[in-house]
């Protein structure tokens, strides 16, 4: 049995090239969204892929592929590594490839602009992730009390996170930032959320 409830939604859809249909299975991390709140720690990156590995025995698939992005990255590289006879193969999303110093005398003008903004982030965008990763629950319980502080904690990661040109708006709708919300919002999964960072962001950095 699983310690959690995991939610997880099918989506059907067909193989290009063999016209065959396809079955595509999207869980809910554990603490966010549409799952259960973990009710003690271990609940890391390894645990999950080994829970979606058990998952798709259940649902009776020998075999499968993995796809993730942001946690989802590190989940699925943990399901190819774990568990390698079962995973069809992992698309990763962004993938989790570090530049090789060897040929960083040898970068386009893009991949140099694109490390630029890398290091930006890691400089003045990564405030949160090592709140989260150090002492989740401080703004955690902010986070779940007050709805304007989840807003706030919220729209800023989308204004900064977007190709808004200051206006955020002109890439999102106001309807699809309170879809958001609402998902942290209604099942107060703001700072169980926030855990995955304190479980798995230092193994995730060494």
């Amino acid at each position: 049995m699983l310690a959690v409830e995991l939610r997880f939604r099918r989506v059907n859809g067909e193989n290009l090239r063999t016209k065959r249909p396809v079955l595509g299975v999207c869980p809910s991390l554990p603490g966010y969204g549409f799952s259960d709140k973990p009710a003690a720690p271990g609940w890391g990156i390894e645990r999950i892929s080994d829970a979606w590995c058990e998952l798709m025995a259940r649902l009776g698939y020998r075999r499968f592929g993995a796809q993730g992005s942001d946690w989802g990255t590190s989940i699925a590289t943990s399901i190819g590594q774990r568990q390698p006879d079962r995973v069809a193969g992992i698309h990763l999303m962004p993938p989790l490839a570090p530049p090789d110093p060897a040929t960083l005398d040898d970068l386009t003008g893009a991949e140099r602009a694109a490390l630029a903004t890398l290091r930006e982030a890691d400089e003045w965008g990564s405030g949160y992730s090592a709140q989260q990763s150090t002492r989740p629950q401080t703004v955690g319980y902010g986070l779940v009390d007050s709805p304007a502080a989840l807003c706030a904690w919220i729209v800023e990661k989308f204004w900064s996170w977007t190709d808004s040109g200051g206006d955020l708006h002109r890439v999102i709708t106001r309807d699809e930032l309170l879809d958001n919300l609402m998902l942290y919002w209604l099942p107060g999964t703001d700072a169980s959320s926030a855990r995955l960072y304190w479980e798995s962001l230092r193994q995730i950095n060494e």
